[in-house]
């Protein structure tokens, strides 16, 4: 009678791939969250004729621990400029929106960002 033995090792068997899949969750958030970050100050240096600093300062990236998100810190004027807020039914300024427009434009870069970041975490659960 013969026997085989089977001998199960490797990243996929000992953790390292799950670990390796969670950081490379992260390193896609974040980097999806950084073009979307450089797209809202992109569209907005574009939009603005009188550029202040204040606002620009306050646009953020906030890192939870299972999402990344881009926002102003609630600056009151913040929907105002953005065009989502009352005051833009009653006047003529419509608003930029910067944030509207970068979400639809880092929708459409995201596949190819997480490609990329995605490409170091395969190769080492090799």
């Amino acid at each position: 009678m013969a026997t085989i033995d089977v001998d199960i090792s490797g990243p996929l068997f000992d953790g390292r791939a799950r670990a390796e899949l969670a950081a490379a969750e992260d390193d896609i958030l974040d980097d999806v969250a950084q073009q979307a970050y450089a797209n809202v100050m992109a569209f907005l240096d574009a939009s603005i004729r009188n550029p202040t600093p204040y606002y620009e300062t306050q646009i953020v990236v906030d890192s939870s621990i299972a999402q990344r998100t881009v926002h102003d810190r609630g600056v009151i004027y913040g929907p105002w400029l953005e065009g989502t807020g009352s005051r833009n039914k009653t006047t003529r300024f419509k608003g930029y929106s910067s944030f509207r427009r970068a979400a639809q434009k880092t929708e459409a870069e995201a596949g190819p960002i997480a490609d990329n970041a995605l490409r170091p975490h395969l190769a080492r659960m090799q």
